[in-house]
């Protein structure tokens, strides 16, 4: 395959002009031509009179040393999945996130009909919980933002970028096209679906592994597990399943399931997480700082990505931006506030959201137990729920009442996103000295990169704390536990960040369950 890479467009055009104009450029006949496709699309925006796309366009011709200027890239194969699998026993999976859809996923694609256990509801059951909630508070502990089919990534941005590089991450992308996501997801540097396309996404995917033999549980609650000559045999929900392998992908919210594991003799580890709050900017402002003003282009809403490191040997970092979007009420468990922030495709709210986060080592809370961590999210949970009032609504602040130490009595130009409501309130009372400390230090860099990233009248939301898992389920390298059968798997287990990560380890933990004899 041949690659033509950094190709400047300064004007918005279709993706076939794009191309069009690529073969012009680089005198390339269009009878040579098999196949040919944009491979990536991003924004440079580094230079404010000079914002422009880059893209990347690969193409297969009948003869690659004709055109000996471009680059050539190897095409990129998945490695072969050997089906060894013979056991009569169904594979269990305990999660419809996107861990547990893409291992069942795999499953059904390779002949193995799973069964599905989900607490929550389906999606489209599961959406009007979470709208009632917004609406009224009242809480459902089966079914909100963290549980249920989709997982917690449903009500976010839909991000599906990562870190990682795996060759299943291109098949997440195709996958989730597949079943009805934009194409441009396949080529753009920074890829997302949004709230309102994963669901019928979700649903969609469902509808195809249940086509194709597998089954689902929702409304299930896995209350147990049986082990027998240290192998798992069944599993408790509401009746008793027996099974030879189970893949663990319960999120990072499920600390009931945290706590069993943890009594029956799951080796798990503290690890590191973090806590903070949503900060809220008016989307236009980081247009601005991000674009400039002379671009002519219809930019999609900016994003950002800050990071600092402070003296005090903490980080301070933004996770999880939304463009357009809101932050959402994501508590799980009664009296308690958790927040998270989501889009829709277009992103066409009036506000920007991100996580304002510092990093919590094991070294920043009390207690040598694996669980110490989780009971350490909990407190701050609890605490945001009484200082917001007791009733749903989330503390609020602007960030000059934060930065000087004092209760907000007033909100400026932009205004709080989260529903049920806000209560204003001195988020320094919520958390400890370090990390209100490294908080501060953090909005004042930042606002040094991103020009009013700390405006007075920004708004801070707590309280942030389920960003990723408090503990890891330990695995070995063919990603089973010390219980044989039972394989700790996704953002839950500790072994991802987000939804493409989550993702491609289900797949991983699934074909090993399908190539072991």
């Amino acid at each position: 395959m041949l690659r033509i890479n950094n190709l400047k467009i300064k004007k918005d055009l279709s993706g076939n002009e794009v191309i069009s104009l690529a073969l012009d450029k680089f005198h390339i006949n269009k009878n040579d031509i098999l196949n040919v496709f944009i491979s990536k699309k991003s924004i440079d925006a580094r230079k404010k009179d000079d914002v422009h796309y880059t893209y990347s366009i690969d193409l297969d011709v009948k003869d690659e040393n004709k055109y000996k200027k471009l680059d050539k890239v190897k095409r990129l194969e998945l490695p072969p999945i050997k089906v060894n699998r013979i056991s009569s026993k169904r594979p269990v999976i305990v999660g419809a996130g996107p861990a547990g859809l893409f291992a069942a996923l795999t499953f059904v694609q390779n002949g193995i009909k799973p069964i599905v256990i989900e607490q929550g509801k389906p999606v489209e059951e599961r959406i009007k919980d979470v709208e009632e909630f917004k609406k009224t508070g009242r809480l459902n502990n089966m079914s909100n933002v963290q549980f249920g089919e989709g997982g917690a990534g449903t009500f976010s941005d839909g991000k599906l970028t990562t870190g990682i590089n795996s060759p299943y991450c291109k098949k997440v992308l195709q996958e989730f096209v597949n079943f009805g996501a934009p194409s441009q997801i396949l080529y753009l540097s920074k890829p997302h679906i949004g709230t309102d396309n994963l669901v019928n996404i979700v649903r969609n995917m469902r509808n195809y592994i249940i086509s194709q033999g597998g089954e689902f549980l929702f409304n299930e609650k896995v209350t147990d597990f049986e082990f027998t000559n240290n192998k798992i045999s069944a599993i408790y929900c509401s009746k008793k399943i027996e099974t030879d392998s189970v893949i663990l992908a319960i999120g990072h919210s499920s600390r009931d399931t945290f706590e069993k594991l943890y009594e029956k003799g799951v080796n798990m580890e503290q690890k590191d997480f973090s806590v903070g709050v949503r900060i809220e900017h008016l989307q236009s402002e980081i247009n601005k700082a991000q674009y400039g003003t002379i671009t002519k282009l219809k930019l999609p809403p900016a994003e950002y990505k800050l990071a600092y490191h402070s003296p005090n040997g903490h980080s301070c970092y933004t996770f999880c931006m939304c463009p357009g979007g809101q932050v959402v009420a994501s508590s799980s468990e009664e009296n308690s506030i958790v927040t998270n922030g989501m889009s829709n495709f277009l992103r066409d709210g009036k506000n920007a959201n991100s996580a304002l986060l510092v990093g919590i080592t094991p070294e920043d809370y009390e207690g040598n137990s694996p669980l110490a961590g989780m009971y350490f999210q909990k407190n701050l949970e609890e605490k945001a729920f009484k200082l917001g009032g007791n009733n749903y609504n989330a503390p609020a602040q602007r960030v000059e009442d934060f930065l000087k130490n004092r209760k907000s009595d007033h909100i400026g130009i932009v205004e709080p996103s989260y529903k049920p409501g806000v209560t204003l309130c001195n988020l320094n009372d919520l958390f400890p000295d370090f990390v209100n400390q490294t908080l501060k230090e953090g909005l004042l860099h930042f606002d040094t990169k991103l020009k009013g990233f700390a405006h007075p009248d920004s708004i801070l939301t707590g309280v942030e704390t389920r960003t990723s898992s408090p503990v890891r389920i330990l695995r070995n390298d063919n990603l089973v536990s010390n219980i044989e059968g039972l394989y700790p798997c996704g953002e839950g287990a500790g072994y991802a960040g987000g939804i493409m990560t989550a993702a491609v380890d289900g797949i991983k933990c699934a074909i090993k369950i399908l190539e072991n004899e």
